[in-house]
C-alpha cells in the first residue's frame, strides 16, 4: 500500500506512549493516525502564530 508519505523512527517515554495510545483509542484513531494529527495540529498553530513555513519542492 504506496502512501507516499516518509516512514521515521520516533523514540517516546513509555508514559507519553500509553497516554497518546490511550488517546487514540478515545479517539477512534490509530496511534499512527494520532501522531499525525498532532504533528498537523503542531504545524497549523505555529503558522497561525508566525506565517507560513516555506517547504523546498521535492524532487
Amino acid at each position: 500500500m504506496a502512501t507516499g508519505k516518509i516512514q521515521t523512527g520516533l523514540r517516546l517515554e513509555p508514559e507519553a506512549l500509553q497516554k497518546l495510545t490511550w488517546i487514540a483509542k478515545k479517539q477512534k484513531r490509530s496511534l499512527n493516525a494520532q501522531l499525525e494529527f498532532a504533528a498537523q495540529q503542531c504545524i497549523d498553530e505555529y503558522e497561525t502564530a508566525h506565517g507560513a513555513i516555506p517547504v523546498e519542492p521535492e524532487g
